[in-house]
């Protein structure tokens, strides 16, 4: 449902971007938008992050999140409840390493920007792409997010569908009130 939904939006870019929810360290919402990355053994999805950023410290501390994925064209949004999952390093390397050949030279350029959040420095480069032998950064981290539950309404019907499948009941799908 969800790739059927995706390709209805064609080739904007809009399509792979959703917003994750998440605690931070004391206690305040965060909510960010990431673009996806890709599927990881049916069951989880990767997102990639800056890891001179908050977020990776405020997931480690709550892993657990929400996320949200809206696509307009299909009238569709999704609520994807999950955690950060943590990976054993061999495989993370291999799969950070994976991504970042992936990136375009553009795509790669933002690892190259100065640390997000710090105190503006219009001296600072902020190179518009980095080429493909460029080294992997230690702050490009990957975060993979294992799903629970995945709930989906969907707006295009009077009145609209509201569906719910959870991962600890075999991905059975729940019929909801809108």
């Amino acid at each position: 449902m969800l790739r059927a939904a995706r390709e209805r939006e064609g080739r904007s870019p809009a399509a792979r971007w959703l917003q994750l929810a998440s605690v931070a360290v004391d206690g305040t919402p965060r909510v960010r938008t990431l673009v996806f990355r890709g599927w990881a053994d049916g069951e989880a999805l990767d997102l990639l992050t800056d890891g001179r950023s908050a977020k990776p410290l405020e997931l480690q501390w709550q892993p657990a999140v929400e996320l949200c994925w809206l696509l307009p064209k299909a009238r569709a949004q999704f609520r994807l409840r999950g955690q950060v999952l943590a990976l054993p390093a061999e495989l993370e390397q291999g799969e950070r390493e994976r991504h970042w050949q992936t990136l375009s030279p553009g795509g790669r350029a933002l690892w190259g920007w100065p640390v997000p959040g710090a105190a503006w420095d219009p001296t600072a480069a902020y190179p518009a792409e980095l080429a493909v032998d460029t080294p992997l950064p230690e702050h490009f981290e990957l975060l993979r997010i294992g799903l629970k539950q995945v709930e989906l309404l969907e707006l295009k019907d009077h009145p609209h569908q509201r569906r719910l499948w959870c991962r600890d009941r075999g991905w059975e799908e729940e019929r909801l009130n809108p």
